[in-house]
């Protein structure tokens, strides 16, 4: 058997991206044992790091060892009994996801929709909930199948004003988009790494606020094996996943150290990277970066002929949809972007698939050499497929956003 190797992929699509060095370097440290006093402090320190990511001071900010996927599943299957109510607004690919999840919580599931490419007025959300009177409003902040990003600022506060608790998935948004937790009295918030934070999928942050912790602790449960006689017995259904059970894993990472599972440590030094990288270069600093890759990303699109997907006033900065033109081979030009220029961009899901492109400029990639080298090599690969377009131009209005001039 050989070694690994891949070719040298700019990966330019909706998310994996490209990690920051440092972060894979990180992730090649050696392993200790998962009750090392030096272990321990390191996840003490990662739970410190990212409550400074999400903007928060809440206590049970930690990792869920799993994608992202595993975040969102963590977060609703601790909170959901069978027969709860939750109002999900879906408008993208990943609200019908927190709707299966739910399900299978045997949640009571209600939905609203708007169309793909469109995102929810707060006032559509408040009418809902009033009608639903739900336990839980569970919503993605950026969805990348539509690169819509949901307004949240005023989500909070209806949501505390009706009793209800506030989840967000915010795997695509958080690094490279404004996300304020506590300001914006935000519940509960999972994410994953492989996007604007830089990193490889396999950790799932999380955030907790006081409220949703009381709810899922009404559920907590120790298993006998590990069980003492100070130990009480939940007072609420019990959880029924044992890998996702927020009360255990909350033991595991508190002061107790209640054994759960063995801590995934090369993921755990790879997630404290990627917020050391945020937190080095200023969030502020990040945010700005990904709004002036994406923005000229975005100019050279239109630049090239291309027409963006979607309501451009609420696109993620990280992320931009292309309708692709019904005189070209979408597949195609993805295959010799991949193939001639080892650049990655995607399509995208459901009624979106095969008549959008999605290139993202996330993380280590939302950068000008990347963003150039991306559009200069779309341009040549449309322009032999016979699309007309001007030749250069792309390019050039991408400078001139680099350069201030747009």
């Amino acid at each position: 058997m050989q070694p690994l190797s891949f070719p040298p992929r700019l990966l330019m699509g909706p998310g994996p991206i490209n990690c920051y060095p440092r972060v894979l370097t990180a992730m090649s440290t050696q392993l200790v044992g998962q009750y090392d006093p030096t272990m321990t402090s390191y996840m003490n320190e990662v739970m410190e790091l990212y409550r400074r990511v999400f903007n928060t001071k809440n206590q049970q900010t930690f990792l869920i060892d799993g994608t992202s996927r595993a975040g969102i599943e963590a977060a609703l299957v601790s909170c959901l009994e069978p027969g709860d109510k939750v109002l999900i607004p879906i408008f993208g690919r990943f609200g019908h996801l927190l709707a299966e999840i739910a399900e299978r919580a045997d949640a009571e599931v209600h939905t609203i929709e708007v169309p793909w490419g469109e995102v929810f007025d707060p006032q559509q959300i408040e009418d809902a909930i009033k009608k639903v009177r739900p336990k839980l409003l569970a919503i993605v902040q950026g969805d990348t199948s539509t690169t819509m990003f949901q307004p949240l600022e005023e989500l909070g506060e209806i949501c505390r004003a009706h009793d209800v608790l506030f989840y967000t998935d915010a795997t695509a948004s958080i690094g490279g988009n404004p996300l304020e937790v506590d300001a914006w009295k935000i519940d509960a918030v999972t994410v994953g790494l492989q996007k604007c934070l830089g990193g490889p999928s396999g950790s799932a942050p999380i955030t907790l606020s006081d409220r949703f912790v009381s709810c899922v602790r009404k559920r907590a449960h120790v298993e006998a094996g590990i069980r003492d006689a100070h130990h009480q017995g939940s007072s609420g259904l019990r959880i029924r996943s044992n890998y996702f059970d927020l009360p255990m894993i909350m033991d595991y990472w508190g002061e107790e150290r209640l054994n759960h599972h063995t801590e995934a440590a090369t993921m755990l030094f790879g997630s404290r990277e990627c917020a050391i990288q945020l937190l080095s270069e200023g969030q502020d600093a990040v945010i700005k970066r990904h709004q002036l890759a994406g923005n000229a990303m975005l100019q050279g699109v239109i630049e090239m002929g291309l027409q963006p997907f979607g309501n451009l006033k609420h696109k993620m900065s990280n992320v931009v949809g292309i309708h692709i033109p019904e005189q070209v081979n979408g597949e195609q030009v993805r295959h010799d972007l991949l193939n001639i220029f080892n650049i990655e961009i995607g399509t995208s899901f459901g009624p979106l698939k095969g008549k959008v492109w999605r290139i993202g400029t996330m993380g280590y990639n939302a950068r000008q050499d990347a963003v150039l080298h991306t559009l200069q090599s779309l341009e040549t690969v449309l322009r032999r497929t016979g699309f007309t377009l001007p030749s250069g131009d792309a390019v050039d209005a991408a400078m001139s956003v680099y350069a201030g001039e747009k």
